[in-house]
């Protein structure tokens, strides 16, 4: 069952890149404010490199601006490639923290995981929520991987 409008953010940790390597982060720490959480397929994908983190990263200022205290980028993906498609992406500089969910076992608590037809171990759906104190007050959901309309930053900016 998928995580809906109205739930709680599951327990679970994540990975982000640090300094000396990767460093864990709570699930629960996401659960403090107001958070615009978005979800990729993988790091370095057409879609996600060149549409969702695009449309997260110019609309920053435009989430702040509304309350948003924290955006965060989950993708299956190990830490090693998450940290440097932040960087690659420019999300990192603007304040974007893209954490890896190297296992998928966030993911799965979410009920987002996808299958990878055979060329992958599994990924996430691509989907956009806001969360206040650990509450999903708006989830957005793509039908398909390939797209960005619903869980893009302009779509998710128009529901703060």
């Amino acid at each position: 069952m998928s995580i809906a409008k109205g739930d709680t953010l599951p327990q679970g940790k994540l990975l982000k890149l640090g300094d000396n390597g990767p460093e864990e982060v709570a699930a629960a720490d996401l659960a403090q404010g107001l958070v615009a959480i978005f979800a990729v397929p993988g790091a370095y994908t057409p879609t996600c490199t060149n549409a969702h983190m695009p449309s997260f990263v110019k609309n920053v200022g435009n989430f702040r601006d509304k309350g948003v205290s924290r955006l965060v980028c989950i993708t299956v993906n190990d830490p090693f490639v998450a940290g440097n498609w932040a960087k690659d992406t420019g999300a990192a500089a603007a304040g974007i923290e893209v954490l890896a969910d190297a296992d998928g076992s966030f993911t799965r608590a979410l009920g987002m995981n996808i299958d990878g037809a055979g060329w992958i171990n599994g990924r996430s759906k691509r989907y956009a929520m806001l969360v206040n104190d650990g509450k999903v007050e708006a989830l957005q959901v793509e039908e398909a991987p390939s797209a960005c309309s619903v869980s893009s930053g302009e779509s998710l900016l128009d529901l703060v």
